[in-house]
């Protein structure tokens, strides 16, 4: 059965009970701090060797696509009325939305330590410690707009301007791959300063804290926002679908510096053993309201 995932300012008391008490429940079994150290794994940059999937690659859509399933089936095997709600950023975009909510995710880090203090997911609740993660810090942090070097977060005009591009990706296939709706969603650009970050890359600086880094999906806001990336992904392809194909299509030639750094279309991406042609039709497991 197809199943609808929301706008999350559009669900109900009762839907985001139920989603935080899954997540929680989750986090208690122990199979939330498996997904932090997958991500962590598999946070790769284009300038380590080896193969990339998570990010600056072609399969940064796919690859998430399927980390979310996997996160959004244990939710469901805990309560199979969940599903993952989606945070459009270009609409809610400030600490003051409804997101941010004390029964929800709860706000923006306090000044000096950038704790944490509200809702479900605060370390002083009992119920979120940071076990998994890049530094020695226990607590969920977040620092809105980076108020020391402000950062706005992408607008629909940003948006917009990914969603027109009719070329899935290009080379070279990383970070520096100058067109290509996965490079513009993702949020690569050769400006500097805060300039450089669009997208994808610019509302993970916004949060801040731990959003910031390969422990992100430590902030479960993480996952609300991938699930608008891959909201985000469906409209593009409903946009374009004479050309909206994965690319590239086969594996780079030896010789080439992306010579096995990057996942094909019929390629495995692991550690998930599924290929991104598996993943180009959500439709009949979910759909975006």
């Amino acid at each position: 059965m197809v199943y609808t995932r929301k706008n999350q300012r559009d669900l109900t008391s009762a839907e985001r009970r139920a989603f935080v008490n899954a997540v929680l429940e989750f986090k208690r079994r122990g199979g939330y701090d498996e997904l932090v150290r997958t991500h962590i794994g598999f946070y790769v940059s284009d300038g380590d060797d080896g193969l990339r999937v998570a990010h600056m690659a072609p399969s940064f859509l796919p690859w998430h696509r399927q980390f979310l399933l996997q996160f959004e089936r244990s939710l469901q095997q805990i309560n199979p009325r969940v599903t993952v709600p989606y945070w459009d950023w270009t609409r809610d975009n400030s600490p003051a939305s409804s997101l941010w909510s004390d029964d929800f995710m709860g706000g923006n880090g306090r000044r000096g330590d950038l704790q944490v203090m509200t809702g479900p997911f605060a370390y002083a609740n009992g119920h979120w410690e940071i076990q998994v993660n890049v530094s020695e810090g226990r607590f969920l942090t977040r620092d809105m707009g980076r108020p020391n070097d402000p950062i706005r977060l992408p607008t629909p005009a940003d948006v917009n301007d990914a969603l027109a591009d009719p070329v899935y990706d290009v080379a070279p296939w990383n970070s520096t791959s100058r067109t290509g709706f996965r490079n513009k969603i993702e949020g690569w650009t050769p400006a500097s300063g805060n300039a450089k970050f669009r997208n994808h890359n610019q509302v993970h600086r916004w949060v801040n804290g731990l959003m910031l880094g390969a422990a992100a999906v430590n902030d479960p806001v993480f996952w609300l926002h991938h699930a608008f990336i891959d909201c985000l992904w469906s409209r593009w392809q409903a946009a374009h679908p004479g050309s909206a194909r994965y690319l590239p299509a086969v594996p780079p030639s030896p010789g080439d510096p992306q010579y096995r750094r990057v996942a094909a279309l019929d390629e495995p991406m692991p550690p998930f053993d599924v290929r991104p042609s598996a993943l180009l039709d959500h439709r009949g497991i979910y759909r975006y309201a």
